[in-house]
């Protein structure tokens, strides 16, 4: 089997990519790695505080990694601190990363040529599947999970720190991909078959938060600032999950 590592956001997309690589037994999955936010210990984009990631990788049974970042982290940054990061696994043997992505090709290109560079082969699992059928063989499964980032753009309050059901997916607007494939939406998957026993949380409150993204910033998103710059401004609601 193929030394492999996997890019862990948390999310459903990662457990359920993470499921399939598990049933193909061509991949040794032996680490999780993700991205945290060291100024507020949380999982970078999701805003998932890093107990519950910690939870979820206990229950996985699968070491967990963290690469930390500062709150306002320039691209170059960003692409140094991983470049050092897959460069030391690529030391330690590791051939494969995996990651939970389904149609993004502009991101997909941009992880294959950053893994390229260090000799490590990207893995797909759920690559250009239809999303729908995705998302229902997902839940036909056992596999549990609640909104705790959502583009306040797109969706309204009412969407976050919802458990993803039936009634989620019908009550999602047309133009919304029901994976939020397009960064519509994030998730905390806390149940499903590839976990020993469920993570248990409780629901704390819901915030609103708008954010100036700079073209030289990757990923600002839990620096709560007024800053204005030159680019534009867009608005996230949070559910602060708290681990049990």
């Amino acid at each position: 089997m193929k030394k492999t590592y996997f890019n862990w956001s948390s999310g459903k997309d990662s457990a359920f990519a993470l499921y399939k690589v598990l049933q193909e037994k061509e991949y040794q999955i032996e680490k999780l790695i993700t991205n945290v936010n060291e100024d507020y210990q949380r999982v970078s984009m999701h805003g998932l505080h890093e107990s519950l990631l910690e939870a979820q990788a206990e229950s996985l049974g699968i070491p967990l990694e963290k690469i930390m970042f500062p709150a306002d982290v320039t691209m170059d940054l960003y692409n140094q601190k991983m470049k050092d990061k897959t460069s030391e696994l690529k030391s330690s043997g590791y051939s494969h990363a995996v990651f939970g992505d389904i149609f993004l090709e502009d991101l997909k290109n941009y992880r294959d040529l950053k893994l390229k560079e260090v000799g490590i082969i990207g893995v797909y699992p759920l690559w250009k599947q239809d999303t729908k059928k995705l998302l229902r063989e997902f839940l036909a499964l056992g596999f549990k999970t609640i909104t705790v980032c959502v583009n306040a753009k797109l969706l309204g309050e009412e969407f976050v720190g919802r458990i993803i059901d039936e009634d989620f997916i019908n009550e999602l607007p047309e133009n919304i991909d029901v994976c939020g494939e397009n960064g519509e939406f994030h998730t905390f998957c806390y149940d499903g078959p590839i976990f020993k026993k469920p993570i248990e949380f409780e629901i704390g409150e819901k915030v609103l938060k708008s954010y100036t993204l700079n073209k030289d910033n990757s990923q600002n998103c839990h620096q709560d600032t007024k800053e204005e710059v030159k680019n534009y401004d867009t608005s996230f609601w949070y559910c602060d999950l708290q681990l049990k």
